[in-house]
This record gives C-alpha cells, sequence and structure tokens, in this order.
C-alpha cells in the first residue's frame, strides 16, 4: 500500500465510523420504540412474558425484567424458594453513624453474635467482563503491604483558608423566550434572532457595553433548540455551545478560581468564552444549577441572589456568589478551616487509592421502585413525604486524621463493646450480608446491581451478597424494628471522629431558616418568592458543596476541526460530529484538588440513605422512615423522598431531615412500573394536595 492509497483508506474509515454513529443513534431510538410497546402490551390483564418474548426478539428474561409484572408464577415470589443470591463481589457505600439510630423500642438488641469476622479477600484484581445480567464487580483492598500503603495522605495536598478575597463578577439575568434581560436595577429587551450563543453575547455586549462577565439564563434553554436534529440532549447542548462566534474563542481560564473551557451538560450546561484579544471573559450558565424557576421573570431571580448574597453576608464578611452552588459552597467552606488548632495547617486529602475506593463504593441517593408482586398492582393510594433539607441534618460529624485499615482478623481480636465503637464511629466497611429468613420488608444495603443501574437493595430471605457500607447503615441492619440481618466483616477503614463541616453547615442551616421564614412572612408577593428561591439556593449550596468534596474523576471535553482529525487525543472518545467539527472526551483521573473529601461525601450520603430507613425525633419520643412502615406500603424510594401507599402521623417541625408531606393521590390506581409512571403519579399526588389546601 502507497501513500497514497493509506491517506484512501483513511478517508473511508472516518465515512464508515460517522455511518456506525448514526446507526447507533438508529438503534438505540428503535430500542427505546420496542421498550415502550413492550410496556403498553403489558397492560393487557391476559398478556403473557412466553408469547411478546418471541415478537420482540428478546428472552423470557428480558421482558419480566422490563415488565416485572409478566413474571411467571414460579418467579413472582408466589411460592417459598429462596432468590438465589447475588454474586459475592458486590459492594455498597459507606456511612457515618448519627445519634439518631438509636435503637427502636422493640428492635431486636444488636447482638455482637451476627458479626462474624471473615478473613480478608484476597487483593481484587482488575476487573473481568461481566455478562450483562451480572452484578459489577467493585473492588477491595489489596492484602499487605500493597494495600497498607494506601492508607496515608496525599504529599502536599489539603485544604487550606484562602488567604485573599474572592472578586465579584458583573452578572445579568437574561429570559430567552421573551428577550427580557435585567442588569442591576435596569431591565432591556433584546433581538435575540436564533438565540445561538453568537446572538447571546452579540446583543448582551451591544446593551451592556461596559462589559458583563456572567450571564443567567432564566428561561428557554436556547441550547435545546436543535433537539429535534440531535439523537441526543448533549449532542445537543455540545454543537450550540461550539457553535463559532465571530470575535471570541473557548475560554482558557483565569484567576484562582481557574475553570477553562466548556461544561457540557444535558440540563445546566456553561458555556465559557474569551475575546479572540484575551481581553474579556464571559460565561453563559443555566440558573437551574441553584433552583427550579417556575415562570419568574428575571428581576425576581435578581433579587433572590440579592438577597441571597445579603444573608450569606451576616455570616462570612467575605461572601462572594460564584458562578455555581458547589463552587459557591467550597469556597464558603474554606472560610470557616480554623487558624488555630490542630487542623490550621489544612485537612489533608486522602491518597489516590483510598480516593478511588470511595468514588467505587460509596453510593449517593437512594433511587429504588417497587414494583408488583413486591407490591399490589393496585394501590389504595399514593402518598409521597419528603426530608427537608435532609443532609444538612448529618453533617455534625465526618472522618478526619489519618485512616487505619481494620483487618477481619483486627475486628475479630476487639472485644464487643470496642466492636460496637468502631461501628458507630467514623468507617467505611466491607461485609457480607445475608437476609434473614422471614423478612418482608425493604432491603437495607445497597449491592452492585446487573445492567446499567448503579445500586440495587436485596430484601430476598437468605440472599447474600458483599458489599461496603458505613457504620449507621450497618446499625440499621443489625439493630432494625423487625429482625437484626446477619452481617460479616471483611475489612475496613477507620478514621477518628471530627466536625470539619459543622461551622460551615451551621451558618447555611440558620441562613436557610431565616429565608425561609422571610419567605412566609414577607407581604409583598415578588419579595416573598425571590426569598423562597434565595432559601433553595442556600439549600443547593450545601447539597452540591457536599457533592463537591467527592471529587469524582474529571472528564474533559474538547473540539477539533474535522480538517485536523487525526489531532483527535489517541484516548478520547468521541460524543458527537458534524461537518466542521469533532467534539471528544476522555476520562484525566483525579486532579490535586486541595478539597478533595470523598470520605465527608460518603458519610453524609450513606447517613441520609439510613435515615430513610429509620429516624428518631427524640423531643416527639417517635421514630419516622420505611421501617417504621407496614410490609407492602413502600412504592419508591428517591433520594430524599419516600412514596407509600397510606399517609404516617410524623411529626414535622420545620427542622432539616423531618418529614414533609408533599403529596397525596387517593386511589385505587396502578401501581407505577417505571419511573416515568412514577413521576406522573407524584405530579398528580403534589397537584392534588395543593388543591385539597387551598380548598
Amino acid at each position: 500500500m502507497d501513500a497514497q492509497s493509506y491517506t484512501a483508506a483513511l478517508a473511508e474509515l472516518r465515512a464508515v465510523r460517522d455511518d456506525i454513529k448514526k446507526a447507533k443513534a438508529a438503534l438505540a431510538r428503535l430500542e427505546a420504540q420496542r421498550d415502550q410497546q413492550i410496556s403498553l402490551l403489558a397492560a393487557y390483564d391476559k398478556a403473557k412474558a412466553e408469547r411478546i418474548a418471541p415478537a420482540a426478539g428478546l428472552s423470557v428474561a428480558d421482558i419480566v425484567a422490563l415488565a416485572p409484572a409478566l413474571a411467571p408464577d414460579s418467579l413472582a415470589g408466589n411460592d417459598n424458594t429462596p432468590a438465589q443470591a447475588p454474586t459475592p463481589e458486590t459492594i455498597a457505600p459507606p456511612r457515618a453513624p448519627e445519634p439518631e439510630a438509636a435503637q427502636q423500642p422493640g428492635a431486636a438488641a444488636p447482638a455482637m453474635n451476627t458479626i462474624h469476622p471473615q478473613p480478608a479477600p484476597e487483593a481484587a484484581a482488575p476487573a473481568t467482563p461481566t455478562a450483562p445480567d451480572a452484578p459489577q464487580a467493585l473492588p477491595s483492598i489489596p492484602e499487605g503491604n500493597t494495600g497498607d500503603a494506601w492508607f496515608t495522605h496525599t504529599t502536599g495536598l489539603a485544604s487550606t483558608r484562602p488567604n485573599f478575597t474572592q472578586q465579584a463578577r458583573s452578572t445579568v439575568f437574561l429570559d430567552t423566550n421573551t428577550g427580557l434581560l435585567v442588569h442591576r436595577n435596569q431591565t432591556h429587551h433584546l433581538d435575540l434572532g436564533a438565540a445561538s450563543a453568537a446572538d447571546i453575547l452579540t446583543a448582551v455586549f451591544h446593551t451592556v457595553p461596559e462589559g458583563v462577565e456572567r450571564i443567567y439564563v432564566t428561561a428557554g434553554d436556547p441550547w435545546h433548540r436543535d433537539a429535534d436534529r440531535y439523537p441526543y440532549l448533549r449532542d445537543t447542548v455540545a454543537a450550540w455551545l461550539n457553535a463559532p462566534i465571530p470575535g471570541w474563542r473557548t475560554d482558557t481560564g483565569r484567576g484562582r478560581d481557574r475553570m477553562a473551557g466548556h461544561f457540557v451538560h444535558a440540563r445546566n450546561p456553561v458555556g465559557r468564552y474569551q475575546r479572540e484579544n484575551g481581553e474579556q471573559h464571559v460565561e453563559i450558565r443555566s440558573v437551574g444549577e441553584w433552583f427550579d424557576v417556575d415562570g419568574d421573570d428575571p428581576a425576581v431571580v435578581r433579587d433572590a441572589f440579592v438577597l441571597l448574597w445579603q444573608a450569606l453576608r451576616r455570616h462570612w464578611s467575605d461572601a462572594v456568589l460564584m458562578g455555581s452552588p458547589s463552587q459557591t459552597g467550597r469556597d464558603l467552606w474554606t472560610r470557616t478551616i480554623p487558624t488555630r488548632g490542630q487542623y490550621a495547617d489544612g485537612f489533608p486529602v486522602l491518597s489516590e487509592e483510598l480516593r478511588g475506593l470511595l468514588h467505587a463504593t460509596a453510593g449517593q441517593g437512594r433511587n429504588e421502585l417497587i414494583t408488583p408482586p413486591r407490591v399490589a398492582e393496585q394501590l389504595p393510594q399514593l402518598v409521597e413525604y419528603d426530608r427537608t433539607f435532609a443532609y444538612a441534618k448529618h453533617t455534625w460529624k465526618s472522618p478526619v486524621g489519618a485512616p487505619r485499615r481494620i483487618t477481619a482478623a483486627t475486628f475479630a481480636s476487639w472485644a464487643q463493646k470496642e466492636q460496637m465503637r468502631a461501628l458507630y464511629g467514623c468507617g467505611h466497611w466491607q461485609v457480607r450480608v445475608t437476609v434473614p429468613d422471614g423478612w418482608n420488608h425493604v432491603g437495607l444495603l445497597p449491592a452492585p446491581a446487573p445492567g446499567d443501574r448503579a445500586w440495587h437493595y436485596p430484601a430476598e430471605p437468605g440472599t447474600t451478597f458483599t458489599t461496603w457500607a458505613g457504620g449507621p447503615e450497618i446499625h440499621t441492619a443489625l439493630a432494625n424494628p423487625i429482625a437484626p440481618w446477619k452481617i460479616e466483616i471483611l475489612d475496613g477503614i477507620l478514621w477518628e471522629d471530627g466536625k470539619p463541616l459543622d461551622d460551615w453547615a451551621k451558618k447555611l442551616k440558620e441562613t436557610w431558616s431565616n429565608l425561609s421564614a422571610q419567605a412566609h412572612f414577607q407581604g409583598d408577593p415578588q419579595q416573598a418568592r425571590a426569598a423562597h428561591l434565595a432559601s433553595r439556593a442556600v439549600r443547593s449550596i450545601l447539597l452540591y458543596g457536599i457533592g463537591s468534596f467527592a471529587q469524582r474523576p474529571r472528564m474533559v471535553t474538547g473540539t477539533t476541526p474535522r480538517t485536523l482529525e487525526r489531532d483527535v487525543p489517541p484516548d478520547a472518545e468521541i460524543i458527537s460530529f458534524d461537518d466542521e467539527r469533532i467534539t471528544w472526551q476522555k476520562p484525566t483521573g483525579f486532579a490535586r484538588d486541595p478539597n478533595a473529601h470523598p470520605d465527608w461525601a460518603a458519610a453524609i450520603w450513606s447517613s441520609a440513605r439510613a435515615a430513610l430507613l429509620t429516624q428518631r425525633h427524640r423531643d416527639d419520643d417517635t421514630y419516622a422512615g420505611a421501617l417504621h412502615t407496614p410490609p407492602g406500603s413502600v412504592i419508591a424510594f428517591r433520594t430524599d423522598a419516600l412514596y407509600l401507599t397510606q399517609p404516617q402521623n410524623w411529626p414535622y417541625h420545620h427542622q432539616p431531615g423531618d418529614y414533609l408531606l408533599k403529596g397525596h393521590l387517593t386511589g385505587p390506581l396502578p401501581a407505577p412500573t417505571t419511573e416515568e409512571e412514577l413521576l406522573t403519579v407524584r405530579n398528580a399526588g403534589r397537584a392534588a394536595l395543593a388543591t385539597s389546601r387551598e380548598a
């Protein structure tokens, strides 16, 4: 083959690649259409999986996975045969203990004879490919010196108090549907044309010639306007962000809060641009990062940000609202790092290996839909309870200090009192779990789920699985009000108890309380609405601030002209392309982020999951949560929310963590079998409750 033939063959290969990309998108649409048709057929009361399967070109198991109600009687839980245990290499998220997890009245004592220390598993080899229906293999800590070396901090990397003041950015608020622009106390009407990034920048800088550094889009979602041209919203957003703008290019970052390049997100993207001469920098962002806007005009949104800034200034004299709530949350937290005492020099960052382990084994919120036959096919009603400002309740204690490895042998050598003290402490434990015989309620601990879903919650009696969990989740399994589960300690990570987030969270909770009260008592409807939005923004600051501590491995997005295709990084994944440019992304691993503390995020998330199961209300001497409802009455978990078939008399005092009645839809109604169906009945329930309260 000569050079000319080689070049021609490369061109043919690129054409084949483009055809494959289009074919995959077409296939995805057809598969979605097929699955919808299966769900439609499953609604017929005489439908049978055996007949639908050959028509769909799938197995009976595939049909049952899509429509659990079609499971044959022998597989639908109508006999007493325990479900087959999942593969033992399954891992779950961590949990930081809290005093509310005390034993419930009538609960079985957390007898330590249900904790069986076992030899630690061998070091996990690189995960081998698993069958599509098999759980994902998740990591363990290697044996010996290799694993022990993980238990250090990253040299020269720690969270320290900043010695500078953030600079405020000139900001405008823009409704791209109406062209309404609010800049400080002025309102303008813009002609945005097709609302491309070029149209927006041209119109805004013509109207505000002195310069703008941040443009919040309050309505219109202009990055979705060509959604019908692309198979996925991410492709649509990427094309909008990367369209050429005369005189502008993608920002390369600047300043101490250096953020470079566009952020491609299906709902809340960020476009970062700078003038070709480098003299001006500007961001286009969605205000949806901060709160949900329900038809509010830009002036109300502007007022919400002003109220938020004023409220934060009561606690942080140098508070500045940054582009996102996560950036703002972490910046405010760094300004609570003590200047004296043990951590005056900062909070050190874990080794990259332990951060990677936590990333793989510490999930966030519990999202589970329980479908027939585990619940009735016809529900008497659907009741939604949502935990108010939930994560704020679980920031009072977090891991600090150098982590210690607690092997199975070490744990076994301890007295029972020392074992229980360790499980109440700030730890992350690898355990083998067995669901007790006769168990008839929801699952308690997460395990890796087959397919694309991250986690599921085994509840079938006799099921055994291996997972990772924190102390309060393990305590809930041992001392729940129904029956103790069998827990075998395989390995663990234990930290000292500390309060690195307590001051930060207390200030945010007080800010939230003040803004919520202002929203309730404010006589001016516009200012009341602005105060409500500001209180929701405080929630986002804490919620996404905690999430930012998790510091997931970074993904970099970039573009390359089609004429320079050979310059696409060799380890990059092409995510979209057109006739002019290729958009790609590639992982870059963990950054040297001084504020990376995934152990803190994992502990809070784990505490919140446990509180969905059981939470003590000391002042009322009562308990709330899924385990305090009758078997079969829990329909779904959704991060901080519970969906039940009957109302509960749980106390609500407008405090973080309290269960708020948020929706109530009377039945009978079919049990939801998909997330879309759940959201439909949820919205109907919220509307029905609002109507009943207005009556």
